[in-house]
């Protein structure tokens, strides 16, 4: 048997590299996300929204599951409707490859809030880290 030659294995690792994304193996599987179930008016969604809302994206856990908004006026998104209905705002519904982990029902103060956050998203593999931004939110 002959060896191979270093361009007909490029060839082949090529080759090989192109069936796998053509077959979807190299797609990225969806990450958390931090489903925020608020409705027009809610003292307590507006609450969040000035206290842990304007920082949320930029702390570990806003990294790790990125915030999406849901209206609950509005239909529920297609991807959502498998989700128990939210009855109060804010609900915050952490999603882990379209299933439900945890949820926060009100918002319980910024003290509560990250501990109870955290708590959900590391059944999901999120390593705890308190920044300076969570600490200010909380004075």
């Amino acid at each position: 048997m002959m060896p191979l030659s270093k361009f007909k294995v490029k060839l082949v690792l090529s080759a090989l590299a192109i069936i796998l994304v053509i077959s979807g193996a190299g797609k990225v599987v969806a990450a958390a996300e931090l489903v925020l179930f608020e409705t027009l008016g809610c003292e307590w969604c507006e609450q969040w929204n000035e206290n842990i809302g304007v920082i949320y994206a930029k702390t570990a856990e806003g990294k790790f599951a990125p915030l999406r908004r849901v209206e609950i006026a509005n239909e529920p998104p297609a991807d959502l409707k498998h989700l128990r209905a939210a009855a109060f705002t804010p609900t915050f519904v952490v999603i882990d490859q379209g299933r439900e982990v945890g949820r926060i029902i009100g918002h319980p103060g910024d003290d509560f809030f990250w501990p109870l956050l955290t708590q959900i998203l590391k059944k999901v593999g999120f390593k705890e880290e308190t920044n300076d931004l969570q600490k200010n939110a909380q004075k």
